[in-house]
């Protein structure tokens, strides 16, 4: 019999459980993503301890383990961080989200954040700033990127450097609020990252944007 066919069952229902409870709706993002690395580690070392003639049922126990480690690289305080964002933005349109690679994302739109052909921060963004500069006061190893970006109107002479001024004013404003300089890099990206169509009014608002991407440090 082919060597995976002697994987013990039991081993095979650890990991689909671990992986069915990845989906349920009513854990954490935290609580899934430790649950999916245990399934898919689990798995995985089923597999490799078969394959090495090894012990299945001990390279599952290892790799659910390890799996669960990497599942759960998405920390308590980025889960609480993201929802105390989520509190504080309510209603102005900013979207706060966790990217693939566990980072906390900030997508905000331009009709808070900078008038037209500006860079001078408005006071809606503000509102959004000042709370996400005080908790970032109380966890200094976190590590920020700030993005810029335009519409295609206009030529990219005007939009990238405009792009690039609107990260930089948004760390400015972190850092007078005592933001750690060297923790915060800036990018402008221009028109060359559009998230809607730019043929329509309403597609060339939502290009018009600043991201803040938050990470935590690796350890």
């Amino acid at each position: 019999m082919n060597t995976l066919h002697t994987i013990q069952r039991p081993v095979w229902a650890l990991a689909a459980t671990a992986l069915l409870l990845g989906g349920c709706a009513n854990l954490s993002e935290r609580e899934r993503g430790t649950a999916q690395g245990a399934g898919i580690g689990a798995a995985g070392g089923a597999v490799l301890g078969a394959i090495s003639g090894g012990n299945a049922v001990r390279g599952a126990a290892i790799g659910g383990v390890l799996g669960a480690v990497a599942g759960n690289l998405w920390s308590k305080r980025m889960q609480d961080r993201k929802e105390a964002m989520e509190q504080a933005t309510q209603g102005t349109g900013v979207e706060v989200t966790r990217t693939a690679d566990n980072q906390l994302k900030l997508n905000i739109p331009n009709d808070i954040s900078f008038d037209i052909n500006s860079y001078a921060i408005r006071p809606e963004l503000r509102g959004v700033l000042d709370p996400f500069a005080n908790s970032l006061r109380e966890d200094p190893q976190t590590r920020l990127l700030i993005v810029g970006h335009t519409d295609s109107s206009g030529s990219d002479a005007i939009n990238n450097p405009l792009s690039m001024d609107r990260a930089q004013s948004v760390r400015d404003y972190l850092v007078a609020r005592g933001v750690g300089v060297t923790r915060v890099e800036t990018a402008g990206r221009g028109k060359n990252e559009p998230v809607a169509d730019n043929n329509s009014d309403i597609g060339r608002a939502q290009n018009r944007r600043v991201e803040i991407f938050l990470r935590e440090p690796a350890a």
